[in-house]
């Protein structure tokens, strides 16, 4: 159990990965086309959602610093956090934005917390 909580932190990590990559280097291109936005939308937006994508980019921090972590209490906290910070993250987004971002960000976190839990 605890390998398979292991792989779904690490799924949720690569999700953010590529949400980061996508609201920053890539949002001009594929970024704007995932998000749907007009070229004019995209421009105006840009330097907002390149601050989400930082504030994402503090998500995949806080997972990796719980696996890299030489304290392994100290770790699962930071890992536990991160998890805890994507589900409400997620949440609010499928609230705010896009019901699919339930989806994405706030079920596979709540998966890796659960099989924590039961690790």
């Amino acid at each position: 159990m605890q390998l398979l909580a292991h792989i779904v932190t690490a799924l949720v990590a690569l999700i953010h990965v590529y949400i980061v990559l996508l609201e920053t280097v890539l949002f001009p291109t594929r970024g704007r086309r995932v998000f749907g936005l007009s070229q004019e939308k995209a421009e105006l937006m840009r330097p907002a959602m390149s601050n989400q994508g930082c504030y994402n980019g503090f998500l995949v921090a806080a997972l990796c610093v719980g696996w890299l972590h030489p304290d392994a209490a100290t770790g699962a906290a930071f890992t536990v956090f991160g998890l805890c910070c994507v589900a409400v993250a997620g949440i609010w987004g499928a609230i705010t934005v896009k019901r699919s971002i339930l989806f994405i960000q706030t079920v596979p976190a709540v998966l890796a917390l659960a099989l924590r839990a039961l690790a």
